[in-house]
């Protein structure tokens, strides 16, 4: 899932001795392997950068976080469902009192993140190694500088900047041009009727042509559309991504469900009126089903004790 290399630096100060800076790139450059970087944004302090890239390839969405010092580089490939679970652990780390913090161990897909406090004659760090059967294993430290956890706060809300700004991106499979769209409330075959329904796949649809082209990016529509309501949630299962988007139009708020698999993308609307009763026969079959589905992996956490490592 590796793809091309972090982006520029500079930015704004958020403390002493520690620089962000970056942008949206919806439109952004397409790197080698036809990895598409949405998100780019770099973070500066003490002796080191850091360059966080938020890419998609035909495999799906993935953050690449590098550190660059004056003499190496090294990097680890986040999944994108990933970013939400290190967000936790680095506030983890930020509230709990160094001497009662453990190691901790992430697994995510086929990949295992070690995270792990140490200290040398520059102060404390945070190093995090990333685990997995296709890659060497990789490592990057994140110092927590002089005054406090100043370093692992910095770099923490550099994640929660992404992950948020992730979330506004409906970003579909295969998408060569980067050319937008329309909003998805716009999209031909979605009328003004707020009512279950269902939009055909456009897969077989030609490309050049006006209607719909699954091989480009969708920009969510801003919240205020949508009276506030307005978020995104994206999941996979298999090879399959679904995406979920509160949105209204002048019959009411309604929630659309939409499949992607390869390019064939089909979606449901479900109104609001019909959100609990759909909720509660999705958990009828959970229950169902509840013993397979804690048998299935997933990502989870545990705590590391230092005989196991």
């Amino acid at each position: 899932m590796d793809g091309g290399g972090g982006g520029g630096g500079g930015g704004g100060g958020v403390g002493a001795g520690v620089m962000v800076g970056g942008g949206v790139g919806p439109g952004g450059g397409v790197g080698g392997g036809g990895d598409v970087e949405l998100v780019s944004k770099t973070l500066q302090f003490e002796h080191k950068l850091f360059y966080f890239d938020l890419k998609e390839n035909p495999r799906g969405r993935y953050l690449k976080i590098s550190e660059k010092t004056s003499a190496t580089r090294s990097t680890i490939i986040v999944p994108v469902d990933g970013v939400a679970w290190f967000l936790d652990l680095f506030d983890y780390y930020i509230r709990t009192d160094e001497r009662d913090a453990f190691s901790k161990e992430l697994r995510l897909q086929t990949k295992v993140f070690y995270f792990d406090i140490g200290e040398n004659k520059r102060g404390r760090f945070l190093k995090v190694s990333e685990a997995s059967v296709n890659r060497n294993r990789s490592t990057i430290i994140v110092p927590a500088c002089s005054s406090g956890e100043e370093g692992w706060e910095a770099f923490r809300n550099v994640l929660l900047e992404i992950n948020n700004e992730a979330s506004r991106l409906y970003v579909l499979p295969n998408h060569p041009n980067q050319q937008h769209m329309e909003p998805p409330e716009r999209l031909p075959g979605l009328s003004d009727d707020v009512g279950a329904g269902f939009i055909a796949g456009h897969g077989s649809q030609s490309a050049s042509g006006p209607e719909v082209d699954v091989d480009r990016l969708v920009d969510l529509p801003p919240q205020e559309e949508i009276s506030g309501m307005g978020m995104s949630k994206v999941i996979r299962a298999d090879q399959k991504r679904f995406f979920f988007d509160l949105g209204s139009n002048n019959r009411g708020h309604y929630l659309r469900i939409s499949e992607v698999a390869g390019a064939d993308r089909s979606s449901i609307i479900l109104p609001l009126s019909g959100l609990k009763q759909f909720h509660e026969m999705v958990g009828h079959f959970v229950d169902i089903m509840k013993d397979r589905l804690e048998g299935m992996t997933g990502a989870n956490v545990r705590t590391v004790e230092p005989s196991q490592r």
